[in-house]
């Protein structure tokens, strides 16, 4: 059966989600020696401005532009932030998308520093998800809010990087979250989601909880190792070889920081804002 790793790179009128996509795909085969296919509505963009882009990507899947109009607050650290257009509605077709029997998929600021996803492949399991993250700042308030979709509503589970297989029912799973995505208002009100904003997380839990019968079960299972993160109120201000050195904002004292390193390990660094600056100087020599 073929592996490989699925990204999706769909960039606004800031933030350069193709260059992200070169930059986690050299950590893929760097760590995990897999394919790399790139799902993008910019193929132009990714050919002229990355030539060398097939040492890291092997397939490119061209997506159809459409206007956004979903509008998200990105920040650059705790005192910066721009409003920015979000696009991120195609990760439900990523079952007709990959070329692959078995496919990780995984945002492009989800960073690999080691090999331990590699062991998603080739177990029985058809679906793999993280529900459980660890902070990088042990300092923030309030981690419980990651753990549900709302107060009152599913548990929540994190469509930053998964593993499936192409079988029958992964198809009726993904063909689900389409159908929430589609009928997004409904299911933000049932599920008493305050913001308007569609997220892949949200619809991927809602689905999970649907499946399960409105209830908790033991599926899916977890992807091997953790999902390490940092959020866009942190900033990453070093990258040396498999170590990130970031500024993580300090509890109750917007502007201050703690300075605070991780190495080896696979992470979500959600400041595109800084993750964009630290790519320029390792892309730099290619």
């Amino acid at each position: 059966m073929s592996q490989g790793v699925f990204l999706f790179a769909q960039n606004n009128h800031t933030i350069d989600y193709i260059k992200q996509s070169i930059f986690c795909a050299k950590k893929i085969k760097k760590h995990l020696g897999l394919p790399v296919a790139l799902a993008t509505d910019n193929v132009e963009y990714l050919e002229k401005h990355f030539p060398f882009y097939k040492k890291y990507i092997d397939h490119v899947i061209p997506l159809e532009w459409k206007e956004c109009k979903q509008i998200k607050t990105f920040f650059d650290g705790s005192m910066s932030k721009r409003e920015l257009e979000w696009r991120n509605h195609e990760r439900p077709e990523v079952y007709n998308l990959t070329p692959f029997d078995e496919t990780l998929v995984m945002d492009t600021d989800f960073i690999i520093g080691n090999d331990i996803l590699k062991n998603a492949f080739g177990t029985s399991e058809e679906f793999l998800i993280f529900r459980d993250i660890k902070d990088l700042n042990y300092d923030r308030p309030g981690i419980n809010i990651f753990d549900y979709v709302s107060d009152k509503s599913v548990d929540m589970y994190w469509a930053t990087v998964f593993y499936f297989k192409k079988t029958p029912s992964m198809k009726l799973f993904f063909d689900l979250i389409a159908h929430i995505k589609d009928n997004w208002k409904f299911y933000r009100i049932i599920h008493q989601i305050p913001t308007i904003k569609f997220r892949n997380d949200f619809a991927f839990s809602i689905a999970i909880h649907m499946l399960n019968g409105h209830q908790r079960t033991s599926w899916p299972k977890s992807l091997p190792g953790n999902l390490w993160f940092t959020t866009d109120s942190d900033i990453l201000i070093k990258t040396e070889d498999e170590k990130y050195t970031f500024l993580l904002g300090k509890k109750d004292w917007v502007g201050h920081y703690t300075l605070s390193s991780i190495k080896e390990a696979n992470i979500h660094i959600m400041n595109k804002f800084s993750l964009d600056r630290a790519i320029d100087e390792v892309l730099s020599d290619e």
